[in-house]
């Protein structure tokens, strides 16, 4: 689906998103992880687009914005909230997956009054650790997900480059949300694959413990890359979870 919509840009500051939008509806954004791309939501914007306009972001440094250098989780935090507010986006349903998540943490502090609900799967926001051990855990997380998928992984490593992977890794590993945490307003919801060999459910269970009114949930037999290892669960979960709001708000009607 992604490969027949044009894609579009943004730029501010020097700095260039690469986007493509499709459906109609409240808003959602969703901002892949480490190394990868907005091709890791294929499984996902069909059924996330069947009521909502669903911006499918590329961050700077990958996809198809990766000539350039990759930005710090903050600058990158910056930039997407600068960009919902140039495009007037509003009642925002922020999706992020691993440093996504992480930066979409930032975007809920940063623009609390647009960004409605957020969704972390697989956040690295609480994740600790040096560069090096984390690289060794990328093999062991790869494989334990869908193994078809493998291919896209390093397709999409190979493109941003080893220079911007390396800095996004060290970056990420020197920002923790744990401070803004607790001051999150937007209903939250916390996805995580059992299997996670990256970022353990355990950082998923403390991230939604620290988050007001958060909900967690966990996929068995998925990975790091839950939305891709068990997409109509992954999907159900969020729409479900978008549809209590939807009903609470016409009960109160």
């Amino acid at each position: 689906m992604l490969g027949r919509v044009r894609a579009q840009e943004y730029r501010a500051g020097g700095a260039r998103l690469s986007y493509h939008v499709t459906g109609e509806g409240d808003p959602i954004v969703l901002v892949h992880g480490l190394s990868g791309s907005g091709r890791w939501w294929r499984r996902n914007v069909p059924a996330l687009a069947a009521a909502h306009r669903v911006y499918v972001i590329d961050l700077v440094g990958y996809g198809r914005a990766y000539r350039q250098r990759a930005l710090g989780v903050r600058d990158a935090a910056a930039l997407i909230a600068a960009f919902t507010d140039d495009l007037g986006l509003e009642r925002v349903t922020l999706i992020g997956h691993s440093m996504g998540g992480h930066i979409c943490t930032h975007v809920a502090a940063l623009r609390p009054n647009r960004v409605r609900h957020l969704v972390l799967a697989c956040a690295s926001g609480l994740l600790t650790g040096n560069i090096y051990r984390v690289a060794l855990g990328l093999p062991k997380a790869a494989v334990t997900g869908r193994l078809a998928f493998v291919p896209r992984v390093l397709a999409d490593a190979a493109r941003a480059g080893p220079v911007n992977v390396w800095r996004s890794t060290t970056d990420l590993l020197g920002d923790n949300v744990a401070e803004l945490l607790p001051r999150i307003t937007a209903r939250t919801l916390v996805v995580w694959g059992a299997r996670d060999a990256l970022v353990p459910p355990r950082t998923g269970r403390a991230l939604a413990a620290a988050i007001p009114g958060a909900r967690y949930e966990e996929i068995p037999r998925a990975g790091h890359v839950v939305m891709v290892d068990a997409p109509a669960r992954f999907n159900a979960l969020v729409l479900d979870f978008l549809a209590e709001d939807e009903l609470a708000a016409a009960g109160e009607a």
